[in-house]
């Protein structure tokens, strides 16, 4: 138990082009955030989403309000 939070570092993307999404396996169930690419259907992967501090946490950090769509 610490007595200092970790400041979280604000990170911003292109929101005109880029829609937050998270990626999930059918056979395994992994969760992985990322980035889609409206124009290419393109994701880029951010980070690995093991609970819902995880996702919490990737919310805060790019500052996102709106409920994430999953792909499969």
């Amino acid at each position: 138990m610490g007595l200092f939070k970790k400041k979280i570092m604000k990170k911003t993307y292109d929101r005109e082009h880029m829609k937050p999404v998270i990626r999930a396996s059918i056979c395994t169930g992994e969760e992985v955030a990322g980035f889609k690419d409206i124009r290419t259907g393109k994701i880029e992967e951010i980070m690995l989403i093991r609970s819902p501090e995880d996702l919490e946490k990737f919310k805060e950090i790019y500052e996102i309000t709106e409920k994430i769509a999953k792909e499969y």
